[in-house]
């Protein structure tokens, strides 16, 4: 029977599900150009009826794979004559507008296109049309990778520069007075008070679909009040809100992390959480993730460069465990970051992006603490797309 009785367009992981393959394999025979596809804003595409007329070709060279653009042209017509319009396709893209933006996790995550761990992840169908941050060397590294602009500067000066509507809006507003390692002041803390600045601008541009991230301990019995103060705010916009607690690690992210998403949908609109895909005997160990850069010397330009911080304290003093994934990556460590599962140092900043799920063309201007900073505020890229996905599906375009 064939992938399908339809004609249609899937992606790599449903190519290498159906051939039973893994998906760095199934990537590296389509870039060999030994799988018939194509690239649309920079994913594999591939039509149905075209694996179905390479499995039959296998079958007729004895299961060796051939070059698929060495076949005559009439065996693939009419696959052949149709690549151009299917390659011109315009996929219709939600406009984004991005609060507290740092280094680009999040964003990255919704833009999707990128690769790690062996997986590429999926082109999702959203634009971001504004970004904003504060922090100046966040914004030097959001856009060299992110490719466009973004407004570095003070939150409440940049809602002058809205767009009149978007159709979703992203953020992870400040947490430092509410997380575990912060000073308790909740949501009238001057930090983390910032998430009504993610009000206005909700308030402002009216969005199909919001989604804020913060940290676990915005659940905690004494963030109660906190907890119902945002959601009270975000309610009174006329939202149906809903929130629930992720663990990176379920999700492919190499990394004990758990975050808050709070998903605010208009009312013709319903989100579906995604599903996780790993469990604690699946999940992507700090060994799976970082052991093929042991041999690597200290490459600045990679920030592929450590700590010398000695150990100090409880936190100072962690060490990964090879056969678990790493340890929460923190952006106030102080150099006191965990300490590499073999080696006699602190895990390298490109292994902490790693543990972030960052792909290694992911690069950050910045030196050492900066860096350390950036990549311990983000969200994971790789959680961030599933929301990002579960969003496209709200939205009817995943």
């Amino acid at each position: 029977m064939s992938i399908a009785q339809k004609e249609d367009i899937i992606t790599i992981k449903d190519v290498a599900d159906y051939l039973k393959l893994n998906e760095k394999t199934a990537y590296r025979l389509a870039s060999e150009n030994k799988i018939p596809g194509f690239k649309v804003g920079g994913a594999w595409r591939f039509r149905r009826r075209d694996i179905d007329t390479w499995i039959e070709q296998q079958s007729l060279n004895g299961g060796h794979l051939v070059d698929f653009a060495t076949l005559p042209r009439s065996t693939i017509h009419p696959i052949v004559n149709s690549y151009k319009k299917i390659e011109n396709i315009t996929i219709k893209k939600h406009k984004v507008v991005s609060l507290f933006s740092g280094c680009g996790g999040m964003d990255l995550g919704f833009r999707g296109d990128f690769e790690i761990f062996g997986r590429e992840y999926d082109a999702l169908p959203f634009e971001i049309v504004w970004a904003n941050d504060i922090n100046a060397a966040a914004c030097r590294t959001y856009k060299k990778n992110l490719g466009h602009d973004i407004i570095c500067g003070d939150i409440w000066e940049a809602l002058k520069t809205l767009p009149k509507r978007t159709d979703v809006l992203i953020g992870g507003f400040p947490c430092q007075d509410i997380s575990v390692n912060g000073k308790g002041a909740g949501v009238e803390g001057l930090r983390s008070g910032l998430y009504r600045a993610m009000v206005e601008a909700i308030r402002q541009t009216k969005p199909k679909i919001f989604v804020a991230e913060n940290v676990k301990g915005l659940l905690m019995r004494h963030n109660k009040e906190s907890l119902e103060r945002v959601i009270n705010d975000f309610e009174s916009l006329g939202y149906n809100i809903s929130y629930q607690l992720y663990h990176a690690a379920d999700y492919g992210v190499p990394q004990s992390r758990e975050r808050v998403f709070i998903v605010g949908t208009a009312k013709k609109y319903n989100f579906s959480s995604p599903a996780p895909e790993r469990d604690n005997r699946t999940w992507i160990t700090a060994r799976e993730a970082i052991s093929d850069l042991e041999r690597m010397k200290e490459d600045p330009e990679f920030s592929h460069i450590w700590s010398k911080a000695a150990k100090s304290g409880e936190q100072g003093n962690r060490k990964l465990i090879a056969e678990r994934p790493g340890y929460t990556i923190r952006a106030e460590c102080h150099g006191n970051i965990q300490f590499h599962y073999k080696l006699k140092r602190r895990i390298s900043m490109r292994e902490a992006a790693r543990f972030q799920s960052f792909p290694d063309d992911f690069l950050f201007d910045a030196k050492l603490r900066e860096t350390e900073r950036q990549i311990g505020n983000a969200v994971p890229p790789i959680l961030a797309w599933h929301i990002a996905k579960a969003v496209a599906d709200a939205l009817g375009e995943g």
